[in-house]
């Protein structure tokens, strides 16, 4: 089965192709284009270096969230138009998970984080593995709620180690909370891997859906919705 991942959930957008269960390409950029610049220019590069062509490919798989809410919707939509154009189905992947399936044999509770604005984070806790094993669901939570719930799960004395572009905004807030029981990988290990998102979906094609039905996966509302909601609830 010939796979194309695609992620643009966060500050780096992503492009694999697993070729029969061996990563046949995988391509990143981190610059100041926009993902909707970028995408689509990756993935024909991504199936050129591959050696496949489009309709090679059997299933499509898009990080749907969380993260950026512009930002996954660029990705899931088009993974959806891809998916429609070539009659294949398209698979979910969560982004957390990515970034946990990135880091594999390693010791402690794998704790990914995106910032989440307003002082929160996006979250959630793992075992490494592939699939990791989920510890936590994913949550939105201001940072000291969200190290509570993961210190509540982890074993005593045990690692915590953070991953996600959530760690620039809040390693320092991290550190002074738990001290030398967090752990913060290097960079070219803490970002989401789009092989990641590849490997996840080809350990899961059973949760394959058409592209209609792929959705992104909010844990809130946008900041638009939720001024207007403020300001009404002001108002009452």
């Amino acid at each position: 089965m010939n796979i194309l991942a695609v992620d643009t959930s966060g500050p780096v957008a992503g492009v694999a192709v697993l070729r029969h269960g061996v990563l046949a390409y995988e391509g990143l950029a981190v610059n100041k284009m926009t993902h909707s610049v970028n995408m689509m220019s990756m993935v024909e590069e991504a199936l050129n270096r591959s050696g496949l062509a489009i309709e090679d490919i059997d299933l499509y798989a898009a990080v749907v969230g969380p993260g950026s809410f512009t930002g996954v919707r660029i990705g899931v939509s088009a993974v959806k138009g891809m998916a429609h154009g070539a009659g294949k189905p398209c698979i979910a992947v969560d982004a957390l998970e990515a970034l946990a399936a990135g880091l594999f044999g390693v010791d402690g509770v794998l704790c990914p984080i995106q910032d989440a604005r307003a002082g929160q984070v996006y979250g959630a806790a793992f075992r490494a593995g592939m699939p990791p094993e989920r510890l936590l669901p994913d949550m939105a939570e201001k940072l000291p709620d969200y190290l509570a719930k993961v210190l509540a799960v982890a074993q005593a004395d045990e690692k915590l180690v953070f991953i996600g572009d959530g760690v620039s905004t809040y390693r320092q807030a991290i550190v002074e909370a738990i001290g030398d029981r967090a752990v913060f990988p290097p960079a070219h290990c803490s970002c989401l891997r789009p092989s990641s998102v590849a490997m996840l979906a080809d350990a899961r094609p059973d949760t394959a859906v058409d592209y209609l039905t792929l959705m992104p996966l909010y844990l809130r509302a946008p900041q638009a919705e939720r001024a207007r909601a403020a300001k009404e609830a002001a108002k009452a």
